[in-house]
């Protein structure tokens, strides 16, 4: 592990720690101290104006495995920083969006978070997949989001200012653990779905993502019961194929983000996995934060967004200057 990576891990402290605990090392020398984010909604509307006027953004529609596809979902938006960019200069971060595997909600809910991102100086490869409700489901939404991510030295190729070579995948909710296991594919077997990846982040970050999902289950997850088609016992190696916990991989630096108030998907799943990392000899963390619940956490109007933001600005940029 380089050290500007180690730098950027000790943010975290402590396998659990706490937003006023780590605080001061999350500062940005260069910026002021992150503030919460309170503006009315004619500010937001400002900002967004701004932002657009700014961030570039481009929509690529990647291939599907599956033999089908569907333009209105396999897609992924690239948003880049302001101004022009020298060649492999520009950190890339993948975002996958949660919502449940459920087709409720998609990858639209991530614009604000990519834009916050790309106006960071971060290239963010925002991703839509199919869900269940909308032709997802087992197992077309893993082969969907594994065909994104192996489109990226695709992306690379058509934006060379984009660096992908030490990027971040960052998850929230059940894209959480979609990026991590975004981030041990590279382990599977080669009749696994997702084996054989063309694209392998150097760092994952997860947010209130479900890391242990057959604990998940016993506690009343059904949503996990249902874009897996049944329970542990019905489908073993489904779980064992695309559980975080059951896949640790040491040399994948690791952190996971949760909110105390998280009632969704409580903060012990995201413990136990961390606690998985580090027995096995890898590095993780666990950040708690404060007054946070499972949907507030990737929300730009909560207190708590900007350490997020930060802590993946700074993942994506200490990662990247070896």
């Amino acid at each position: 592990m380089t050290r500007p990576l180690r730098a950027w891990l000790a943010v975290a402290c402590s396998t659990l720690i706490t937003l006023a605990a780590c605080s001061p090392s999350v500062r940005d020398d260069a910026q002021p101290a992150a503030q919460p984010v309170l503006a009315g909604e004619g500010q937001r509307v400002l900002d967004n104006v701004n932002a657009a006027s700014r961030v570039k953004v481009q929509r690529f529609l990647y291939p599907t495995t599956t033999g089908t596809r569907d333009d209105r979902q396999n897609w992924a938006d690239v948003y880049l920083p302001p101004g022009t960019h020298a060649a492999s200069s520009v950190p890339l971060v993948v975002l996958i969006h949660g919502g449940s595997w459920r087709s409720s909600t998609g990858a639209d809910s991530f614009v604000a978070f990519s834009r916050r991102l790309a106006e960071r100086g971060l290239a963010v490869y925002n991703v839509e997949y199919r869900r269940v409700g909308s032709g997802g489901g087992w197992p077309t939404t893993f082969k969907d989001v594994a065909a994104a991510l192996d489109y990226v030295p695709v992306i690379r190729k058509r934006l060379p200012q984009i660096s992908d070579h030490n990027a971040v995948v960052v998850g929230h909710s059940a894209g959480g653990q979609l990026a991590m296991w975004a981030g041990t594919r590279h382990n599977l077997h080669a009749d696994e779905i997702g084996s054989n990846p063309k694209f392998r982040p150097q760092s994952v970050v997860s947010l209130a993502g479900p890391l242990d999902m057959r604990l998940a289950v016993k506690l009343g997850d059904n949503r996990i019961v249902a874009v897996l088609g049944g329970m542990p016992g019905q489908v073993p190696d489904r779980y064992a194929s695309v559980d975080p916990i059951q896949n640790v991989d040491a040399s994948v630096p690791i952190l996971a983000m949760v909110g105390t108030n998280d009632h969704v998907v409580p903060p012990i799943l995201s413990e136990n996995y961390v606690k998985a990392v580090v027995k096995q000899g890898g590095w993780g963390r666990m950040v708690l934060l404060p007054a946070t619940d499972h949907s507030s956490i990737v929300e730009p109007s909560a207190e708590s967004f900007p350490l997020v933001v930060e802590t993946i600005s700074r993942a994506a940029h200490n990662a990247y200057r070896q």
